[in-house]
């Protein structure tokens, strides 16, 4: 005897019993009036795949039920291919409790030998039923299995997406973020992350993999799959834009104020004649560029570098496996496996992960971890350990601002110069476009990159997350975090023409020059769509040497307002002396 209590409303009176009486209830099987049938098995396909549909005589209607549904399905497919009409006839007539017994093999050779053809012109509604029919009457285990769940899943999106309907959201408007109630699931489930799930893709996945078993069902089953995909107004693409807009909130903000809302971190900072730092980051890069990023922070005093290396890369390993002050990180799929979790899609996550994962361990070696990427350096005239032994105790953080390096005329050639932003204290509102004459009114502080700059971290402050341009506790801002004056993170956004080109079409897509539905229209995104689009190469070129290249008229517009920074920089002797390896030869 069932120990569930019976919920006083229920949505169905009579229980399962009642359930079960109305999906019943239409499932007696089609009458055949004498001499009418379906087609036999052996009926020529290819011959039928030759003609259209066309609608009888409406008095046919009356001869039978399956006349009555022949008639209904031809006057839907009028003027379609005939094995449209044959493939929905047997379905109705897979539908009911019995059927001849050739009905479902003729389905099957039927997809078997004409599924191009179906795919191709059959409406999604019609794909639906399929699988469904596949689910019911399929003869191997991929085609059950792989017919029944994705029938239950479209069956379950027909339902929620009517729902929402009532919402007044379009299906291709994801809800907001802070709409977000607090109430529990059904069934006592836990609430999809955002962040970290991997539901939907696994899913998605495992359907395909199922399907992909079994080449009679495979071609529908992937066909609709992939739609679902592709489809802009499905849960899943919803899901995935709020997934951008909470990785955008957390992890990327687009603005270089302090936040007005978070938390004050409790901190016990530990005594030290000198703090130690370090610097942790994941790549993807190449060898060279990650051997100029660790050489240059330990030549400059880090004491510990923690790199985590986005896909496994055995030359990095080789260089840096041994050295006593890196530890190399491979992330691959044996590393996810072992942290419990699946592979965040987006690398954002994966490296606010891998920050966090190493800001927990970073005690034993150092006071101060800095998060940041290996196109960007620490620039600063003195010893960062003496600008970090300045930070006031109470604080938790300390952020240095982004300093753009200005592209050097050959891609050889190192960044000598940068540029700092033009919404720093003390410069006037009229400096961007002052500086940047044509394009500075789509170009926010003069920069193509970032404006918030990156966060050092004290180590030991317990379950905090050291984010890619902040530090959170909680899902809130960690506010007692101060600002290094004098230090500088030079990024190296565009070290040169060739590779501003070249990383312009990730970056409109994915990076920092798409546009997003809420941009205004005199910003970066909307002006280089516009000049590659209309003026090609010649109107990037000319983007370019005004607001990016290392030209004596930029830098003279930069130093006229204080902007120009000009810092030791050369990670090319800095890999000499650190690794002993000569770049010049």
């Amino acid at each position: 005897m069932s120990s569930q209590k019976t919920s006083p409303n229920p949505a169905y009176p009579n229980g399962m019993a009642g359930i079960l009486d109305q999906m019943n209830a239409r499932r007696a099987p089609l009458s055949f009036a004498e001499g009418e049938s379906l087609p036999p098995l052996d009926c020529d396909l290819q011959a039928l795949a030759g003609t259209r549909v066309s609608v009888p005589d409406e008095r046919t209607r009356a001869l039978s039920d399956n006349a009555r549904k022949s008639w209904d399905i031809a006057r839907e497919l009028d003027g379609q291919n005939a094995l449209l009409h044959l493939n929905g006839l047997l379905i109705a007539h897979l539908r009911k409790r019995s059927q001849p017994p050739h009905t479902a093999d003729l389905f099957l050779r039927l997809w078997a030998e004409y599924s191009d053809l179906l795919l191709t012109e059959m409406d999604l509604r019609w794909k639906v039923s399929s699988l469904t029919t596949f689910g019911d009457h399929g003869t191997t285990p991929a085609q059950r299995s792989a017919g029944l769940a994705l029938s239950t899943l479209f069956g379950a999106m027909k339902l929620y997406e009517s729902e929402r309907l009532y919402s007044g959201r379009e299906a291709d408007r994801p809800f907001t973020l802070d709409g977000r109630a607090s109430g529990p699931l059904p069934l006592q489930m836990n609430a999809f992350s955002l962040q970290d799930g991997g539901l939907d893709a696994n899913l998605i996945g495992r359907l395909w993999d199922e399907a992909e078993t079994d080449p009679v069902i495979r071609p529908l089953a992937q066909d609709m799959l992939q739609r679902l995909v592709d489809d802009p107004r499905t849960v899943f693409h919803r899901l995935h834009r709020l997934r951008v807009r909470k990785l955008r909130r957390d992890d990327q903000p687009d603005t270089d104020t302090e936040a007005e809302h978070g938390v004050t971190l409790p901190v016990q900072p530990v005594s030290a004649k000198t703090p130690t730092w370090g610097v942790v980051c994941t790549t993807n890069a190449p060898l060279l560029d990650v051997a100029r990023f660790v050489a240059h922070h330990l030549d400059i005093g880090a004491r510990h570098v923690y790199l985590y290396l986005d896909t496994p890369d055995p030359d990095v390993c080789a260089l840096l496996k041994d050295h006593p002050k890196v530890t190399v990180t491979v992330c691959d799929a044996a590393y996810w496996k072992k942290k419990g979790k699946n592979r965040p899609d987006a690398h954002q996550l994966r490296q606010t992960f891998n920050a966090t994962q190493a800001l927990k361990q970073a005690h034993q070696h150092v006071h101060w971890l800095g998060h940041i990427d290996t196109d960007e350096f620490i620039l600063s005239p003195k010893k960062l350990s003496t600008l970090l032994k300045a930070v006031p105790d109470e604080m938790a953080g300390a952020r240095l601002y982004p300093a753009e390096a200005l592209a050097a005329r050959d891609a050889k050639d190192m960044p000598r110069h940068f540029k700092l932003r033009t919404t720093g204290d003390d410069v006037p509102p009229t400096a961007v476009t002052e500086i940047y004459p044509t394009f500075g009114s789509y170009v926010r502080g003069g920069f193509l990159s970032h404006l918030a700059g990156k966060v050092f971290a004290r180590t030991g402050l317990g379950n905090v997350r050291l984010a890619i341009h902040r530090l959170r506790l909680k899902g809130e801002d960690v506010l007692n975090t101060a600002t290094l004056d004098g230090a500088f993170v030079g990024h190296l956004h565009a070290p040169n023409w060739d590779n501003f080109i070249e990383k312009l079409e990730f970056r409109q897509a994915q990076g920092s020059y798409r546009v997003k539905s809420d941009d205004a229209l005199k910003n970066i995104g909307h002006l280089l769509r516009y000049l590659r689009d209309e003026e090609g190469e010649d109107g990037l070129r000319l983007f370019f040497t005004e607001v990016c290249e290392d030209t004596p008229d930029l830098r003279a517009r930069l130093k006229k307002h204080g902007l120009l920074l000009t810092p030791k920089f050369n990670p090319d002797a800095a890999v000499e002396r650190v690794f002993g390896l000569s770049l010049s030869d």
